[in-house]
């Protein structure tokens, strides 16, 4: 006995007027409205800081800016086939080129972080093909571990 299970297909909202992000739109505009007024003051207020006026509302119009770039990237639809899983899974249109390059970048950002993983030394080829062990030593004070006062240096190996 089989049952049948009908799915509904997934409509998204559409947003009219200034879309989802309608609190970062308001602020946008009042940061706008209110550096327009203070640069308006500077210009036709006659007063003796009048270049202060003019600056600050430039600077506010520009910090506007920012409310704007949280509007307009809130308001960006990507449709839902083309969301990739977070676990890995890769959509089956992309298996060619793109898997290629990640699998590639991945192997590369793995080595580059293992090769500094080991016993906290740097392994690199040296002149003559084979792996050369360089440990990184520095100055410090010996006063500590002996009892006189001179400092000893330890010598880079290689």
């Amino acid at each position: 006995m089989s049952t049948s299970v009908q799915v509904e297909p997934v409509s998204e909202t559409i947003y009219e007027g200034v879309g989802r992000c309608k609190c970062s739109f308001w602020f946008a505009v009042a940061h706008d409205i209110f550096g327009v007024f203070i640069m308006m003051v500077g210009v036709f207020g006659g007063l003796v800081v009048h270049d202060l006026f003019i600056y600050a509302g430039a600077v506010i119009i520009f910090l506007s800016l920012i409310w704007w770039v949280f509007w307009y990237s809130g308001n960006i639809d990507v449709p839902p086939e083309e969301l990739e899983d977070d676990v890995g899974l890769v959509k089956l249109k992309n298996r060619g080129l793109g898997r290629a390059v990640r699998r590639m970048s991945g192997r590369l950002s793995n080595s580059i972080r293992n090769s500094f993983r080991k016993n906290g030394r740097f392994v690199t080829k040296g002149p003559t093909g084979h792996n050369t062990e360089v440990s990184l030593s520095t100055i410090f004070d010996s006063n500590t571990a002996v009892a006189s006062k001179e400092i000893v240096r330890e010598t880079l190996s290689i």
